[in-house]
């Protein structure tokens, strides 16, 4: 393990914007102009202005470039700009650039952001189409020509190993797309308000792979989402209650591939959200019990399950109960499966409301939450508190 102990990160940088456009399935306009939108509705949130901003972070599967963005939004000088790889997995990983950058003095205001038109536009769920060649495709060559050829088949695989192991059925996976639409459904932000489902619903959605069906894999979404970070000590004189970053982490498993990771010694697990779990939990200084509210990245309710039990909130296999007795809300936005498919940017937001305690589905004295970025693949984490 090369992980090392407790981090010198946490506690301060602080979250003190947020920002996002409508979710849509057509947008009408560019994801240049989603992410102006986005950037400039957060900073209007933080108190701030653009010519405050001297850093910017976002994905490498951007099409908007940090200088075009700091043009279009009327910034100045940039002193920091930095990109994330491997998709969902960046999120909370564009958080932890941006306090990094804070805390070493590298900027003093950092915008996070992500926009696209992932459902007029290109759309992730298509699968695999032309590639130049790269070591990344050569992974992919493994599976593909057997007819893995897209998200949905890669977890699909991984799915029924867990399934088979723990000898549970795929209803199972229902109760997260259950749970997470019932918060949607009073969510005016969520386009799927007003349209919660039941267990019976997720049973008759037809299969998409197996075990997978309809409702358990996420929407496909337009918008933009940006998210402010600067120091604590800033944040205290800024209108809004400052979010403390109490921990932010990284994690890669070994053997690990983009989605594809079949030839490790077990599928029923997600190791590099174990290398997360490790680190925010050691840097934050809690434990699972702790934690007042969960943002789990749901692409696919699998993968929900299973970061349940890598954290330790359940033990392995068991992770449908925990969910079905709501014993840690999740998703408390709708999530992905509910509200939007932001590669999980809008669920670093939804735990900035819950702290600030003006969310739409508010948990009562909520003060530290867990938001987690995109699984299999190397992905991230944050543990966030309220100030105080």
């Amino acid at each position: 393990m090369s992980v090392r102990g407790r981090d010198r990160l946490g506690g301060k940088a602080a979250i003190v914007g947020i920002g996002a456009t409508e979710f849509s399935k057509d947008s009408g306009r560019s994801e240049l102009k989603l992410a102006v939108e986005a950037v400039h509705a957060a900073l209007d949130d933080a108190g701030l202005s653009p010519a405050d901003v001297d850093g910017l972070v976002t994905f490498t599967m951007d099409t908007s470039p940090e200088i075009t963005v700091a043009q279009a939004t009327g910034m100045g000088e940039l002193s920091f700009f930095s990109r994330v790889h491997y998709g969902g997995g960046a999120a909370c990983a564009t958080v932890q650039q941006a306090a990094l950058a804070v805390v070493s003095g590298v900027a003093e205001v950092v915008v996070c952001y992500r926009a696209f038109n992932e459902r007029s536009g290109r759309r992730f769920g298509a699968g695999v189409r032309h590639r130049e060649p790269s070591a990344e495709g050569a992974a992919l060559g493994w599976s593909l020509p057997f007819g893995l050829l897209t998200p949905a088949s890669w977890v699909a695989m991984a799915a029924q190993r867990y399934l088979h192991t723990y000898g549970l059925s795929p209803e199972v996976f229902g109760q997260v797309a259950v749970v997470d639409r019932g918060y949607a459904a009073t969510n005016p932000a969520a386009y799927f308000h007003g349209r919660p489902i039941t267990l019976a619903d997720h049973e008759a959605s037809r299969w998409i792979v197996e075990p997978l069906r309809l409702l358990d894999c996420c929407q496909e979404t337009d918008g933009g989402q940006a998210i402010v970070v600067t120091s604590v000590e800033r944040a205290r004189d800024l209108p809004r209650p400052p979010v403390v970053i109490a921990a932010a982490a990284q994690g890669a498993g070994r053997a690990q591939e983009q989605m594809t990771s079949f030839y490790r010694g077990d599928l029923t697990g997600l190791p590099e959200m174990s290398v997360v779990a490790g680190q925010l939990w050691r840097t934050a200084g809690i434990g699972p019990g702790e934690v007042d509210v969960g943002i789990l990245y749901d692409h696919f309710t699998p993968f929900v399950l299973m970061q349940l039990e890598e954290f330790g909130f359940c033990a392995p296999g068991e992770a449908a109960g925990f969910v079905a007795e709501e014993v840690l809300p999740i998703n408390t936005h709708g999530g992905q499966l509910g509200e939007a498919y932001l590669h999980g940017m809008n669920g670093i937001a939804e735990g900035v409301r819950q702290l600030r305690g003006t969310a739409v589905n508010q948990i009562p004295d909520a003060a530290t939450a867990l938001v987690t970025a995109g699984t299999g693949v190397p992905t991230s984490g944050l543990i966030l508190r309220s100030d105080g």
